[in-house]
């Protein structure tokens, strides 16, 4: 008969290695570094040989903003969280979620929304790698942990509130969008980025089908402080903070680019960044601090 025994904050079976955060998730782990050289490779490739892409010059210049972004945020912020995740830190863990979410909307439009280019490969095998390992470090990621964790009086409905906002407001702005289209005719309404058609319809595409349902379960969930809600939280504020970052700095790409209305900035984007990083700040700092949970994770097994 199996002895329970506790490692840290969570329950593991003895003989059970303890550092599931990082043992657990060696398939994850693997594919999100191998996702982060890819995404090197690409990123870097793009911004400095601006021939590699075949689209319209507003695309290439929105592309190449946020390859900078990627270079410089999302790839040293994806090795940084997979060091945390190795040492069992559930902070980097949470993190690691929402840079690979970050990854797999960003990488669905070089994917499916540009042209055929010589980073086409590339760009596939960031989304193939990002989605597979997204999928397994949920499936692995140990909820009850952040339930242990979390402290009773975190304020997280406050966050539960914004991304039910978020939800409501990104939901309804395209919906009525839409439906203004199938009625009148009038074009889809997008963002101050200047965009093809083809682009906006595959922002709508994401946003509606991927965005809207996340932000309205996570809001749901966290308001009743379900372990999940705080995961389905962290993985749309970390990688919504990324979109738009990325979407703050495409705006001075194209108007060097010399891109017909483009404009250097928005200026409600700073207040929008601002929240999300208050969000994401709230949600990860309600998380209690274990004292030896890393060392735990290392160590092994620890009896009562």
């Amino acid at each position: 008969m199996r002895q329970m025994t506790f490692v840290a904050d969570s329950p593991v079976w003895k003989g059970r290695p303890a550092a599931a955060t990082g043992r657990g998730h060696r398939g994850a782990l693997v594919l999100s570094a191998v996702a982060a050289g890819l995404m090197a490779v690409a990123s870097v490739t793009g911004l400095v040989s601006p021939a590699t892409y075949h689209d319209p010059t507003a695309m290439v210049s929105m592309l190449r903003g946020f390859d900078l972004v990627t270079a410089v945020l999302v790839v040293p912020g994806l090795i940084g969280s997979l060091i945390g995740v190795r040492r069992g830190s559930l902070t980097a863990e949470l993190v690691w979620v929402g840079l690979l979410a970050a990854a797999v909307y960003t990488y669905s439009i070089y994917v499916f929304g540009c042209t055929f280019n010589a980073l086409f490969l590339v760009h596939v095998g960031v989304l193939s790698a990002s989605t597979v390992a997204l999928i397994l470090a949920l499936v692995r990621l140990d909820v009850a942990r952040v339930r242990v964790r979390l402290r009773p009086a975190a304020p997280v409905r406050w966050t539960s509130v914004l991304l039910g906002l978020l939800a409501l407001g990104l939901g309804a702005m395209w919906a009525v969008s839409s439906l203004r289209f199938a009625l009148t005719g009038a074009a889809p309404v997008s963002s101050s980025l200047v965009e093809t058609d083809a682009m906006v319809h595959l922002g709508y595409a994401l946003d509606l089908s991927l965005l809207v349902p996340a932000y309205a379960t996570g809001a749901v969930l966290l308001w009743r402080r379900a372990p999940w809600g705080h995961v389905i939280a962290a993985v749309v504020l970390v990688s919504g903070l990324v979109h738009q970052v990325g979407y703050l700095v495409a705006m001075p790409f194209q108007v060097a680019a010399g891109v017909p209305g483009a404009v250097r900035t928005d200026l409600a984007e700073p207040v929008i960044i601002a929240l999300f990083l208050i969000a994401a700040w709230l949600l990860l700092a309600s998380l209690r601090p274990v004292r030896g949970d890393a060392a735990a994770a290392s160590t092994g097994p620890v009896r009562p």
